[in-house]
This record gives C-alpha cells, sequence and structure tokens, in this order.
C-alpha cells in the first residue's frame, strides 16, 4: 500500500502552486493574454495547464510550509514578478495607442470615440485601430508565446522566494521604461502629425488674411483627407515599427532580470 505523508503532499502542490502564481500575475497584465474577451476559466485552465508542464523542470522548491507568513511573502513574489513582464509588455501597446491618439486629434477625430470594454474608458478610433493592428501583428510574430517562454525563463533568473536577489530598482527601471508611451509614441506618430501640423498653420495664416475662408468649411475637410492618405502611406511601414517595439519590450525584459 501506497503512503503519501502530509509533507510529501504538500511539498507536490508548492511544485504545482507557486509556479501557478507566476503566471496568474502574467495572465492578469500581459496584452493579448488578459484581454477581456477570453474567459477566466480558460485563463484559468490555461495557467494550471502550463503550471504543469513547467513545475517539473524547475529548480528545487524552497522547504517553506504553503500555510504560513513566509508562503504568503513567496505567492505575492510571484504575482508581482508575473505582472512587471506583462507590465512591461502594457507598456508598449500603450504606446502604439498614444500613437493613434496623437493622430486622431491633429486629424480632428478626437470626437470619435467610443467605449471600449477592454479598458473601460472612450478610446478614440484610430487609437483603437492602432491597438487592434498591434494586437494581430503580436500574435503574428508569436508574442504571446515569447512572453510565455520569457516568464519559464524568469524562472532561471529568479527562482522561487528568491526576494533578496530581486534588483533594488527593478521597479523604478520599470517606471523609466514608461517614457517609451511618450517617446516612441510620438516617433510613430511624428510623419502624419507633423504634416497636418503644417496644413493647419497654414490654414491659420489663410483665415487671417481671407476670413471668408473658414476654418471649419475649408480645414476640417482638408485634414482628415490628408491624414487619411498619410495614413496610408504609413502603413506601409507600420509593421516594421511594430515589430522592433516589440523587440525593445523583449530587450527589456532580459536587460531587466539579468541585472
Amino acid at each position: 500500500m501506497v503512503t503519501v505523508t502530509f509533507a510529501e503532499l504538500e511539498s507536490w502542490i508548492s511544485l504545482f502552486f507557486w509556479p501557478f502564481c507566476r503566471f496568474t500575475g502574467l495572465f492578469i497584465s500581459a496584452p493579448i493574454l488578459s484581454h477581456s474577451s477570453i474567459p477566466n476559466r480558460v485563463k484559468l485552465a490555461v495557467v494550471a495547464i502550463l503550471s504543469i508542464l513547467v513545475g517539473p523542470l524547475l529548480p528545487p522548491m524552497p522547504e517553506v510550509p504553503l500555510f504560513s507568513w513566509a508562503s504568503f511573502g513567496i505567492i505575492v513574489e510571484q504575482l508581482v514578478i508575473g505582472a512587471a513582464i506583462g507590465v512591461v509588455m502594457q507598456i508598449i501597446f500603450a504606446a502604439i495607442q498614444a500613437a493613434g491618439e496623437y493622430i486622431g486629434l491633429q486629424m480632428g477625430l478626437a470626437f470619435a470615440s467610443f467605449f471600449s470594454p477592454d479598458s473601460g474608458t472612450n478610446t478614440m478610433i484610430l487609437s483603437r485601430f492602432f491597438f487592434v493592428f498591434s494586437s494581430l501583428m503580436f500574435v503574428t510574430i508569436d508574442g504571446h508565446l515569447l512572453l510565455i517562454e520569457t516568464l519559464v525563463r524568469s524562472f532561471a533568473w529568479l527562482p522561487i522566494a528568491s526576494v533578496a536577489s530581486l534588483p533594488s530598482d527593478i521597479f523604478m527601471a520599470i517606471v523609466r521604461f514608461g517614457s517609451v508611451v511618450f517617446s516612441s509614441g510620438i516617433l510613430l506618430a511624428l510623419p502624419v502629425f507633423g504634416a497636418l501640423l503644417i496644413v493647419n498653420l497654414t490654414l491659420g495664416i489663410l483665415n487671417r488674411s481671407a476670413p471668408q475662408l473658414t476654418v471649419f468649411s475649408v480645414g476640417f475637410p482638408m485634414s482628415l483627407t490628408l491624414g487619411m492618405v498619410l495614413l496610408v502611406v504609413l502603413m506601409t511601414e507600420l509593421g516594421a515599427y511594430l515589430q522592433a517595439l516589440f523587440q525593445l519590450g523583449f530587450q527589456f525584459l532580459d536587460s531587466l532580470f539579468l541585472v
């Protein structure tokens, strides 16, 4: 008769439970994986399957009782590490959406917004378009699988219960990485944004010299038409720029945990 002690059962559960917490943090914050259109039951099932597959490949788990304050600290640590990996990639998507906001404001499409169920706020139509396009590109290059691979490799960088080995400035580094939202977003929107700014300045000068040429009757159709043409031109290079942005995010994750 096979007998299992409580200590052995506890070690088997910890082999599954703590990786489960880190994967849960990723699926809470990562783009695509955390989308509200994916049922929570499916997310939990995928997280459980990944934890079962990855658990036996991990280094030995710390001998910490599951029902203890030390175990609670490890759970919080794993959730934070998984969420940090997802937040870094969310910053990349925020930069892409910011570019759509900048272009939409300059084109006069600030009124063209609708409720976005995944963010719970009103989103400009161009920002939403850029988000959908970047999401498709992210899935096409297997970015969601690369995120899961990055988290699996993080167990070698940051083993379970290795809070002492976490870089002291890891969270400040993620905050500083948030500047990508503005820098990369403006770089992406700059070709369209700059051309429309010149057009608006020209229309302002014409309106002062010839008041009968009102901005609303002439400027808005011209800005909208020119913006659409420039967006078509921008789409030819958008894929390469998005791939460079995604690569920047994964490179930052490598540098973040290999400090």
